[in-house]
């Protein structure tokens, strides 16, 4: 029953495609990315029970939607999914196959500002848990308002 609810909801996806190119006329909304969203690895997975698939390979129209949004956004490989494959430029510098200009291009301080921006957010949580009270650092002895330092059992023992 399962199957056949899928196919049925392919065909009526099929059915209210038509030979549109995207499902509300010629640019894509967000109901064409969550349904590319779902038919894409449907259409290119292999999977261990083909039926579902071969129903959505005979619906020509919503493979060819699947491939026009492929080729479109994801033009570095025709259409399959995987992203650009890195190599070397004249420099000597790994560059993303297919990238325009210098949008492959690696910045040269891209390690240190990972670094930097790891560090301001680390800083930021422990400052945010600090003035939340979620966190608070006591000095031996009791602690404001009269409440006693967690101690660990095995000082608990000792005493």
């Amino acid at each position: 029953q399962l199957y056949r609810e899928a196919r049925e909801c392919l065909t009526l996806l099929s059915q209210r495609l038509g030979s549109q190119k995207f499902f509300f006329g010629d640019s894509p909304a967000s109901l064409d990315a969550f349904v590319f969203s779902r038919l894409a690895p449907l259409l290119k997975a292999k999977l261990p029970n083909g039926r579902l698939q071969q129903h959505l390979k005979s619906l020509q129209n919503l493979c060819n939607y699947c491939t026009s949004i492929l080729s479109l956004y994801f033009p570095w490989d025709g259409g399959e999914l995987r992203p650009p494959t890195p190599r070397p430029t004249a420099s000597g510098t790994l560059r993303a196959s297919g990238a325009a200009g210098g949008e492959g291009e690696e910045d040269p301080h891209k390690r240190r500002k990972q670094l930097l921006s790891v560090l301001v957010g680390l800083a930021a949580m422990l400052g945010y848990a600090f003035l939340s009270g979620i966190v608070s650092i006591q000095r031996g002895g009791v602690g404001p308002a009269g409440h006693q330092p967690i101690a660990l059992e095995g000082e608990e023992e000792e005493e």
